[in-house]
């Protein structure tokens, strides 16, 4: 079996946002496009909300992966779906029904995510993964970019990878934070499908040659 290409997701957190449009289309090679929403409460800092997403869906076809670093997302991601979000992943620290939350957003004909601090271990929710589309493994602290990866949170896409085949399960397996050329093909080979990159992309001298330079080096190491 042919595994599929790696999915790569520039993060416009590192974009330029008085040019925002003008950086989304330096990226037209790119898979995804990451959305990072952050509060103030369930992470120390601020991004952006639901006014960006939406002029984000009105420049772009690009599928929209938003990350909501907030608290009681079930209190907001209509808002994001109705926007036009392909994938919604929200925290399993900051939901007390992280299922209800995945059934909700799947009968609103989006796909659901979750995603867990590095503190966070995995494996008490490794029996959720059939209600959910897609993980998200932070490989730095959630709440600010351009952070160095930590390269010890490979171990819980590793054991991610072998549950989610054992049981053959259709769940991507997401990654984001310190991802760049001389990290990611540290992150295929443990097992991830799709590839977070801000500060990779937006700070080359050419972002669109660098999403291309990512995913050839995903795919080797896979």
């Amino acid at each position: 079996m042919i595994a599929p290409a790696p999915i790569i997701a520039p993060s416009i957190l590192a974009a330029d946002f008085a040019h925002l449009a003008d950086d989304i289309a330096r990226v037209s090679d790119a898979d995804w496009l990451h959305i990072d929403v952050m509060d103030g409460h369930f992470v120390p800092n601020l991004s952006f909300g639901l006014p960006v997403m939406e002029a984000v869906a009105k420049v772009t076809d690009k599928p929209l992966d938003v990350h909501l670093m907030i608290e009681r997302p079930e209190l907001w991601v209509d808002g994001y779906v109705g926007a036009g979000a392909k994938t919604v992943i929200f925290h399993v620290e900051a939901t007390e029904e992280p299922i209800a939350l995945a059934k909700h957003l799947r009968a609103e004909g989006c796909r659901a995510g979750f995603s867990l601090r590095p503190s966070t271990p995995i494996e008490p929710y490794l029996s959720m993964l059939p209600h959910f589309d897609q993980v998200l493994v932070m490989s730095v602290e959630p709440g600010f970019g351009g952070q160095s990866f930590m390269p010890d949170q490979l171990e819980k896409v590793r054991t991610l990878r072998k549950y989610i085949d054992n049981n053959h399960l259709p769940v991507t397996i997401e990654i984001d934070g310190g991802i760049g050329a001389e990290t990611i093909a540290q992150a295929a080979e443990a097992g991830c499908d799709a590839f977070v990159a801000g500060s990779a992309v937006y700070k080359a001298a050419d972002p669109n040659a660098m999403v291309t330079q990512l995913r050839d080096l995903a795919a080797a190491a896979r």
